[in-house]
């Protein structure tokens, strides 16, 4: 999935709320099996009526998906568009070097004498 700078912008507003971030943190951990609406809002102890607002968000920034199963329905994140906003970060603000964005502890293990001996 392609991510422009506007959807980025929809994607990263849509995270930037705690109880949204957390529902994805969420469905992220639970996998392409999603969950149902009443189960995320008795795992984040939040009320349905809000869960169902804040999946709303959530849906129309493309992050996740819905679909039905008998009279549930079920929300689970959409990897491709996750992976999608992770490109844009690494390709638009890493300047095309995703290794400048690596998480610290990652650099500091590349740096390490051991792996510059490993490499040579």
């Amino acid at each position: 999935m392609e991510i422009n700078d506007s959807t980025a912008v929809t994607a990263f507003g849509a995270l930037a709320q705690e109880t949204r971030l957390a529902i994805y943190r969420l469905l992220v951990e639970r996998g392409p099996g999603g969950l149902p609406a009443g189960a995320i809002a008795e795992a984040l102890g939040v009320p349905s009526a809000t869960i169902s607002f804040h999946l709303a968000q959530l849906r129309g920034a493309g992050l996740i998906t819905q679909r039905r199963e008998s009279r549930s329905l079920i929300y689970a994140v959409d990897v491709a568009a996750m992976n999608g906003v992770i490109a844009f970060l690494t390709d638009r603000c890493c300047g095309g070097n995703p290794e400048i964005c690596a998480p610290q502890s990652k650099r500091q293990a590349d740096e390490s004498p051991q792996s510059r001996r490993k490499a040579v």
